[in-house]
């Protein structure tokens, strides 16, 4: 699904991402660790084409096709989807309205699809106007389940989430993604995975996400070098004992 293959990125005249080289998929769901500052959002924001991070080398694939310089719209309508962290307030537009533009089919129920995230009440409301964290997270997944993007891009998906609305957040992303669902009786693991076709990859600094979420695998962004690739609850595990540092010593 995406192949990422030695980038290299400038922002400001300094280099943020060090040969950074990630394959995921499709449908599998992995998670980027790493501490603030490491380049876990200028990769999301580089993956997606946003202006001010300048590839100084490598390439990005998108199912095949490389997209290292196609702007923003094209990659959206290719199938990539993004989550902000901390999405601005937009003064006049209406969610619905937003929804209905991010809808890839014109057939969709936005009233049903607002239902299953508890926002049918706030459809008539400008964008994120004093919406509460969990809130504007659950708004940016109702954008992503009308999109129905093939990758989607997760930046700190429980950062400024209270408990009540984490294990929402969390319950809408697996059925974004298609993981709530068990391999049919008599087909295996691998087959399953590659007919939920939706990947992921889901950025965290904390790591609290992954009690509500499914991943298929963990690396480390490290002052912008991926530095470890393993189990992503070893990696959290190895984490909370040892610290980020210590992940620099794992290349496997």
């Amino acid at each position: 699904m995406l192949r990422i293959e030695n980038l290299r990125v400038e922002v400001g005249g300094k280099e943020i991402l060090k040969d950074v080289n990630l394959e995921i998929p499709p449908g599998e769901t992995y998670v980027l660790f790493g501490p603030n500052g490491s380049g876990k959002t200028s990769l999301m924001m580089t993956i997606m084409g946003f202006s001010g991070y300048i590839v100084t080398g490598g390439k990005i694939i998108f199912k095949g096709q490389d997209i290292t310089h196609m702007p923003i719209h094209e990659r959206a309508t290719l199938g990539i989807g993004v989550s902000f962290q901390r999405p601005p307030t937009i003064h006049g537009l209406k969610t619905r309205s937003m929804v209905e533009l991010c809808s890839k089919n014109p057939e969709t129920d936005v009233d049903k699809l607002a239902a299953s995230l508890n926002l049918t009440e706030f459809l008539d409301r400008d964008v994120n106007e004093n919406f509460s964290g969990g809130e504007i997270k659950r708004c940016e997944l109702l954008q992503l389940m009308a999109q129905e993007p093939d990758l989607v891009l997760l930046d700190e998906p429980e950062s400024g989430v209270d408990l009540v609305n984490i294990s929402l957040v969390g319950e809408s992303i697996n059925r974004l993604l298609g993981r709530k669902l068990d391999p049919p009786k008599g087909e295996c693991h691998r087959n399953f995975i590659e007919k939920r076709a939706k990947s992921a990859l889901v950025i965290t600094h904390t790591g609290y996400i992954l009690d509500y979420i499914t991943a298929d695998k963990g690396q480390v962004l490290y002052d912008g070098v991926i530095c470890c690739r393993r189990n992503a609850r070893e990696i959290l595990k190895w984490i909370h004992e040892y610290g980020y540092r210590e992940c620099v010593q794992c290349t496997n």
